[in-house]
């Protein structure tokens, strides 16, 4: 059974910047595409920002363009989202999600949460 793992998450000022990981079980390579998504109070889940594991394309999310880089590192089984000028609208919980499309399977992280206030 795979496991996504996250963690980097914790309370910033507005401004500020954080850099969430997210560690897999296993080779990221298994996968076709690995996401970033999150989920505030009372909102439904939403995709942040999402990586082909061989590096093919990288797309996000119209209100995190600009502030958010996503990378991965093949070594270290690792996807990560650095994100800078960090607001208060970007307080949420943050998931990591793996996807293989043949066969199609999924797997999600417990998440890690985000919270931006002064």
């Amino acid at each position: 059974q795979v496991q996504l793992v996250e963690s980097g998450g914790g309370l910033v000022q507005p401004g500020g910047s954080l850099r969430l990981s997210c560690t897999a079980s296993g080779s990221i390579l298994s996968f076709n595409r690995m996401d970033w998504y999150r989920q505030a109070p009372g909102k439904e889940r939403e995709l942040v920002a999402t990586i082909a594991t061989d590096g093919g394309s990288i797309n996000y999310a119209d209100f995190v363009k600009g502030r958010f880089t996503i990378s991965r590192d093949i070594a270290k089984n690792t996807v990560f989202l650095q994100m800078h000028s960090l607001k208060p609208e970007d307080t949420a919980v943050y998931y990591c999600n793996a996807r293989l499309y043949n066969p199609y399977v999924e797997y999600w992280g417990k998440g890690t949460p985000v919270t931006v206030s002064s």
